[in-house]
């Protein structure tokens, strides 16, 4: 793992304080996941300015109750979508800033979602995310220096980062979400897409049966209309290489009365009586006698011979291509008359040949349906029978496998979520078919949750706490971990509620999250702060007389600042035995450090 950067390196990082995309080196690349290697927050809050750069694994960031340890998590909110007022703006400021640089080692998957919201790619990996809030002007977001949406910034921070805290338990309630974290553990995803291509199939095909059974027969009028639609897109004789041809001709007729003339003149130019030609003449026997006294004039008389036939050649073909731009006028008339038939059929109907002739086959099926109504709904009828009994085989093998699944995440989950505390816990996922195909695969599943000994489960958000329900969503992503996605994690109050041993387990679980994610931990307890390998950060209120402001610090590689932050979260930063006890909770690398002089 490289050595952590101070603000002077920040060209060795990539980063570009004074604006521009951040470029990585190669030796600064992490290839095993995606992670935020940096963040710039400007005027957010009580926070005047920090730049913050970050490895992978497994961070914690501590300090006094009300010191602001908010603060980082707003900024990430921010830049991932989150809603803003301008209350967020440091009081005297203008505006807020947040800025971020995140590396992709294989962005293929990022710079398809980037094509699809009409954002410039990543560059070298490196993918830019700035937000402005302003007091009095328009709030501003940029993705790789490109303004954009803040739509454009939630769909991207879908990706990228997850919340899990005290304002984000509705996510776990939500039986959408619930079903993924199943699907995604039994990896059901082909099957799941198999079933959603013949949902989608059979849906289709029960909307042609509804539509015809509906509109039912066709009125003369109706019948007259239809067939004369038809009869205009056949008379236009529309195709792709017919309309390209008409609008080549079209195009000469409009224009053939100049290019006529000026194909004459360019031909009267060089073979008429005074034209080229016949001035080359004249100088071809005055070159004739030159060769006679000079002979060695005679390549010189060749030259100009030739360039004699070269102007009379030409002056031929500019006379062919006049007769030819000469078009008969029932020949211009008809081609008008057929290009403001296409122009009227581009205008009712679409405006590319391909929508044309759709809905010319889709005229002609309606009038085909007509001869024999009841004989077409029956087809429909059986087509969408063994469509439905399609969707339905598919939906009770993705039934089985889900049921299969539910019992192994049950299992995997309640035996995570017994070591964060929850002794007697008791965790099921219940999954059961829908009476009707859906598009959530026809099955259904719901997390019950019974933390007490003797409490029969209950859905999670009848009987759960945000404490709980974070530490659910814990031991969830604990066991999740290897298939999930999502490459920043970050817990709020994830140990609230719990000290001692279990506070240990839920520094241990975070550092096992940290092996394939990057997470980040707001915590109050030391056991957790401890395991934090990836780095720490302690936020510090500074109380002056006439204002208060917030600074974040790194303690990453500093063993002597986080005994003594440790110390402080066991109670007194400067005793002997909780710097002891940090020390110990810390590892034996070292021997504990004494506390340090505060500034």
């Amino acid at each position: 793992m490289p050595d952590r950067m101070g603000l002077a390196d920040w060209r060795t990082f990539g980063w570009n304080p004074s604006g521009g995309r951040p470029r990585f080196r190669r030796e600064n690349r992490f290839r095993f996941f995606p992670m935020l290697q940096c963040l710039r927050i400007h005027n957010l809050a009580l926070l005047e300015e920090v730049f913050l750069e970050f490895e992978p694994g497994f961070t914690a960031v501590t300090g006094e109750t009300g010191a602001g340890k908010s603060i980082l998590l707003g900024a990430l909110r921010l830049l991932s979508g989150g809603r803003a007022d301008k209350s967020v703006i440091r009081q005297g400021a203008d505006s807020c800033e947040v800025e971020a640089g995140l590396f992709f080692a294989n962005p293929r998957e990022t710079d398809a979602l980037l094509e699809e919201l009409g954002l410039p790619p990543c560059e070298e990996g490196s993918l830019l995310l700035r937000r402005v809030v302003h007091r009095e002007k328009m709030a501003k977001v940029f993705v790789n220096g490109s303004l954009t949406t803040l739509a454009s910034l939630q769909t991207i921070g879908d990706r990228w980062i997850d919340f899990h805290g005290p304002e984000d338990p509705q996510r776990l309630f939500q039986p959408a979400f619930q079903l993924e974290l199943l699907d995604l553990h039994g990896g059901h995803g082909p099957l799941l897409a198999e079933y959603r291509e013949r949902f989608g199939a059979w849906r289709e095909t029960l909307a042609k049966r509804e539509e015809l059974a509906t509109a039912g027969r066709l009125s003369p009028e109706e019948t007259a209309f239809y067939q004369n639609q038809i009869d205009r897109i056949d008379e236009c004789g529309v195709s792709e290489e017919s309309i390209r041809e008409l609008e080549t001709r079209f195009h000469l007729v409009n224009g053939a009365k100049e290019a006529v003339e000026a194909a004459r003149a360019l031909a009267e130019g060089l073979n008429g009586d005074n034209g080229v030609f016949a001035k080359l003449g004249s100088l071809q026997r005055t070159a004739g006698e030159l060769a006679e006294a000079d002979p060695a004039a005679e390549p010189l008389r060749e030259r100009l011979t030739s360039l004699a036939i070269e102007a009379e050649d030409l002056g031929r073909e500019f006379e062919r291509a006049a007769d030819g731009y000469d078009i008969e006028p029932e020949e211009a008339e008809r081609i008008t008359t057929r290009m403001n038939l296409w122009l009227d059929l581009k205008r009712r109907l679409g405006g590319e040949v391909e929508t044309v002739l759709a809905k010319r086959a889709e005229l002609a099926e309606r009038l085909e349906q007509q001869g024999d109504l009841a004989g077409a709904l029956r087809r429909l009828e059986a087509e969408v029978a063994a469509r439905e009994k399609a969707v339905r085989e598919t939906a009770s093998a993705l039934l089985k496998k889900r049921e299969a699944a539910a019992s192994d995440l049950s299992g995997k989950a309640a035996a995570a979520i017994q070591t964060l505390g929850f002794r007697q816990t008791v965790f099921q996922i219940k999954v059961h078919p829908e009476t009707k195909p859906t598009a959530q695969g026809g099955s259904a599943c719901e997390f019950l949750f019974s933390p007490n000994a003797g409490q029969a489960p209950m859905p999670l958000q009848k009987i759960a706490s945000s404490g709980e329900i974070a530490r659910v969503m814990l031991a969830l992503k604990t066991v999740l971990a290897a298939v999930d996605r999502t490459p920043v994690l970050v817990f709020d109050e994830v140990d609230a509620n719990v000290g001692g041993e279990i506070g240990r387990v839920v520094g241990a679980r975070m550092a096992d999250l940290g092996r394939a994610h990057q997470v980040f931990c707001v915590t109050h307890l030391p056991q957790v702060a401890s395991l934090a390998a990836g780095g720490h950060f302690v936020v510090e209120k500074e109380q002056e007389t006439e204002k208060t402001r917030i600074a974040i610090r790194s303690l990453h590689g500093d063993r002597a600042g986080r005994v003594e932050e440790l110390a402080r979260m066991l109670g007194d930063r400067k005793g002997k035995s909780a710097l002891a006890h940090a020390g110990e909770l810390l590892g034996s690398e070292s021997r504990p450090a004494a506390p340090r002089k505060r500034k």
